[in-house]
């Protein structure tokens, strides 16, 4: 067995060369090795959401999938959202005026995941926000400044604001 695996990656757009442990996950590899801390480690059980990235596009919870299955593959976290230019993305901007972020452990988990759901669907209702976003848990916004954050962001996107 190897002790030490090479990968080629893309992160937030820029490819990334690293060598990590085999049992190393995503979120061990963005935080500890790329510096990458806006992804936060929660329960570390795939339960709370905090630490969901978009692999190839998709939500996924970054501390149940191992470094190793994203070879050659593409990831994006919250650092990501951002435009080059330094311009937050609708969704950062409409939970920062709509109190959408309290303490904010949950909130990157919660922004990428939300950029999924307005990808796919820039015209969800209240009760497609809350199912797409019924994996990750906040304790402390009560969840209605989060979905009106996000619709918010999403009448942004369509240019209705």
């Amino acid at each position: 067995m190897k002790s030490i695996l090479h990968l080629s990656l893309t992160v937030n757009d820029e490819a990334v060369e690293t060598s990590v442990a085999p049992y190393k996950t995503l979120l061990e590899l963005l935080r500890e090795d790329l510096n990458l801390t806006g992804t936060k480690h929660g329960c570390e059980l795939g339960e709370c959401g905090a630490c969901a990235v978009l692999l190839d596009g998709q939500p996924v919870l970054s501390c149940l999938v191992l470094a190793a299955a994203c070879d050659g593959r593409s990831v994006e976290t919250v650092e990501g959202m951002a435009s080059g230019a330094g311009q937050l993305h609708p969704l950062q901007e409409a939970f920062a005026d709509l109190g959408g972020s309290q303490c904010g452990y949950c909130t990157p988990g919660i922004l990428l995941t939300a950029q999924h759901l307005l990808e796919k669907n820039p015209h969800p209702t209240r009760d497609q926000i809350a199912e797409a976003l019924s994996g990750n848990l906040c304790r402390c916004t009560g969840y209605n400044q989060i979905f009106e954050a996000v619709e918010s962001a999403a009448a942004w996107m369509r240019g209705e604001r």
